[in-house]
């Protein structure tokens, strides 16, 4: 497989061909299937929020209208799926294959730093000529040669480790600086190499950075990648008291408030960004999706749209998530698709909009979505997609933990584990084992299992236990800072 330095500097290379059937690229030309015009591309994704976890989807408890707008006139890909947590689900969409490949087998114990061999979707694009942004979350490798900058990224506003705070013992993985009560207002944040504290609370800040970012980048002939991760409503669960008080008006509790008030807050900030693309004439020119990590952490025993499971389970609602298309003028609105679609498809889909090059086929996995954002109804063809939970203990033999927690799902079927075989259509929420009347597709799906394993297990490159040296990169880098010139306060950008 091509290195992703092999890749940077080659400029000129094979577009993949086709990979079970379906185009999942195209040589660099400068235009994409839909429009003429390649288009900017807004990607937001949020932390721990589920599929039921909009009003859209059924919420009982949740007014989520932003979002609901949003949905209104978006593609929505109703059956896409993503790893059951978080770094996984980020590091399979930054490469087009599933993160084990990359080595990303957890979110800590030095597991969720990805490979430096992937190429990344931020090094595609930024090939392609696109200027690159991130406002958030990273996740996936707090080693400076694992920081974003270093992985396609021209423009970084990120906090370390999985959340803002978090401190692990024994693990790079470390935000700075530690543990604070209120440790998602006025966060300190790393921006393109230097911290800075900001003021307010995190998911108003990511947004405001993010759009004062685009603001410049709008007037502008290069076209802009703007990543908007946030971390709520991961955990700890804390909210403005504005967004709080309705849920605990009406009687849920504490964390529950904390959680829905966080997704409130970013439904707000939603409209605040579809209002400044309005205002900014940018919605013809801009494809702007929204999904998320993975199953809902809190919201799942509220309301979990009738799926089974969670946030780190191998069920459906540990992997299914929301996943909209918005781009107007050039899209369908209010359109379903009920295709097997995954985050592995992100990467081929957007470089083949934004006429991008892939990388070898070997890293690319997932399918190009554009066929199906041209017409809903396009054929496509069945395949399996792997879900393994990982996280097994530090100093473990994965071999051990192969049948451990893991899932097959094709269209129809869901194997969950050797023995149970779920029919999808007929049972959504996994409630009857079929597996004795359809003993041949379980064997099927099982057999698919052992052989992605077998190619699978030679690439998990983190097992190999690197040595922990007591160096916390954030910390270490935070504490030079404040020693010599501190921490400066942010300058709120302009929007």
């Amino acid at each position: 497989m091509i290195s992703r330095r092999d890749f940077l500097k080659t400029s000129s290379f094979t577009a993949v061909g086709l990979l079970a059937g379906c185009r999942v690229g195209r040589s660099a030309s400068g235009d994409n299937p839909l429009k003429k015009k390649r288009p900017n591309i807004i990607l937001i994704i949020t932390d721990d929020q589920g599929y039921g976890d909009l009003s859209c989807h059924g919420n009982p408890v949740l007014k989520t209208p932003n979002l609901d707008a949003l949905h209104a006139k978006s593609v929505r890909f109703t059956n896409f799926h993503v790893s059951p947590t978080c770094a996984p689900t980020r590091s399979a969409l930054f490469s087009g294959r599933h993160e084990f490949k990359n080595g990303v087998t957890h979110t800590l114990n030095e597991r969720e730093r990805m490979s430096l061999e992937t190429v990344t979707l931020a090094d595609t694009l930024k090939e392609a000529g696109y200027t690159t942004g991130i406002f958030g979350k990273w996740h996936l490798g707090d080693q400076d040669q694992y920081q974003p900058d270093k992985r396609g990224f021209d423009e970084v506003f990120i906090h370390g480790a999985g959340g803002i705070g978090q401190r692990y013992p024994g693990n790079t993985c470390a935000d700075a600086p530690p543990n604070q009560q209120n440790r998602y207002f006025d966060p300190v944040i790393k921006h393109n190499g230097t911290f800075v504290k900001t003021k307010g609370f995190c998911t108003d800040v990511f947004f405001r950075q993010a759009l004062g970012w685009i603001n410049k980048k709008r007037r502008g002939r290069q076209p802009f990648f703007a990543y908007i991760t946030t971390n709520a409503p991961h955990g700890p669960y804390i909210a403005p008291d504005k967004y709080k008080q309705t849920f605990l008006n009406k009687g849920l509790s504490k964390n529950l408030a904390g959680f829905y008030g966080m997704i409130v807050n970013i439904d707000d900030n939603i409209k605040l960004l579809t209002d400044k693309l309005a205002q900014w004439h940018l919605e013809d020119d801009t494809l702007l999706i929204f999904m998320t990590d993975n199953g809902s952490a809190a919201g799942a025993r509220v309301f979990n749209a009738g799926m089974k499971g969670k946030k780190g389970t191998p069920n459906e609602g540990g992997t299914r998530v929301p996943a909209f298309f918005r781009w107007t003028s050039v899209l369908k609105e209010g359109v379903d698709v009920d295709c097997l679609t995954a985050h592995i498809d992100m990467y081929p889909t957007l470089a083949e909009l934004a006429g991008a090059r892939l990388p070898a086929k070997e890293q690319i996995e997932g399918r190009s979505l554009v066929p199906l954002l041209k017409d809903p109804t396009a054929k496509w063809k069945d395949r399996f997609l792997f879900t393994h939970v990982g996280r097994w203990p530090k100093g473990a033999d994965p071999d051990k933990h192969k049948f451990k927690r893991f899932s097959v799902r094709s269209q129809r079927f869901r194997l969950v584990g050797t023995n149970e075989l779920y029919d999808m259509d007929a049972d959504p929420g996994q409630k009857v084992n079929v597996i004795d009347k359809h003993p041949k597709v379980a064997q099927k799906m099982l057999e698919a299992y052992e052989k992605w394993w077998k190619q699978t297990r030679p690439l998990m490159v983190n097992e190999k236990e690197p040595v922990f040296e007591g160096k916390q990169p954030f910390v270490i880098n935070y504490e030079q800072q404040l020693n010599t010139k501190g921490i400066p306060d942010w300058v709120e950008p302009k929007i």
